[in-house]
């Protein structure tokens, strides 16, 4: 029977909360922290045999502790997500197959979800949930001119992106190698020329960068309480 592990990233430096709370990974959120929300998550949809938790500091490591699923690992991040994503991945036991990647700032994902992204990257080996673009994007050239791009084509993607092991393992090595900037895995993996199946995701789940977001957050979690979701 194929493992699978959780990698969550909780090492983000938080310069656009503009000092609004300390951590915004610690921060408050419907009376328990951000990071528990994602945790409480995880463990309900019974999806990851093993965790690692990519953290800051070793204060930030002590104080997540005591909302940590077990087993996990704390591991440091790196100067970048690539950096702190490929940090945890070289440490997850040898018999993990699948991997979860979801950055914690995300605390709205839902167990449903969760089950839903593991059936899939088992049949598939990479997915990613992503909600789909409602706005009109246009690409702005050197020259001035706008060209309007296809928005039934256009996705955002969101966390958690989920893979074969070897898939994103190779693909971060790749990465590597050719010292690029990646903002999430589904590049890297994009690299391999590999296809990337995606989870229509119709529920909220922004990710927390500024003072906003965590009141937008706090809102959208009152109003699920409200309507019984």
């Amino acid at each position: 029977m194929s493992r699978t592990a959780a990698i969550l990233l909780a090492a983000g430096s938080g310069r656009r909360m503009q000092g609004a709370v300390a951590d915004k990974i610690l921060a408050p959120l419907a009376d328990r922290p951000v990071f528990a929300h994602s945790v409480a998550a995880f463990l309900e949809s019974n999806v990851a045999d093993y965790y690692v938790i990519v953290v800051r500091d070793q204060a930030q490591s002590i104080a997540l502790s005591a909302y940590a699923p077990t087993p996990a690992q704390f591991v440091l991040g790196g100067k970048e997500r690539q950096d702190s994503v490929q940090n945890a991945l070289a440490v997850l036991p040898a018999d993990i197959e699948y991997v979860f990647i979801h950055d914690c700032a995300r605390p709205l994902v839902r167990v449903e979800q969760l089950v839903a992204l593991l059936k899939i990257v088992r049949k598939e080996n990479a997915v990613v949930l992503a909600h789909r673009v409602a706005d009109t994007i246009k690409k702005h050239s050197d020259t001035g001119h706008l060209k309007t791009l296809e928005r039934d084509r256009l996705w955002a993607m969101e966390t958690p992106q989920v893979f074969a092991r070897d898939l994103v393992t190779e693909a971060y090595a790749k990465v590597a190698k050719k010292k690029l900037r990646v903002t999430d895995d589904a590049a890297a993996v994009e690299l391999l020329k590999h296809p990337v199946a995606l989870l229509e995701n119709t529920h909220p789940n922004p990710k927390i960068t500024t003072p906003a977001d965590l009141a937008y957050v706090e809102f959208l979690l009152g109003r699920a309480t409200t309507d019984g979701a």
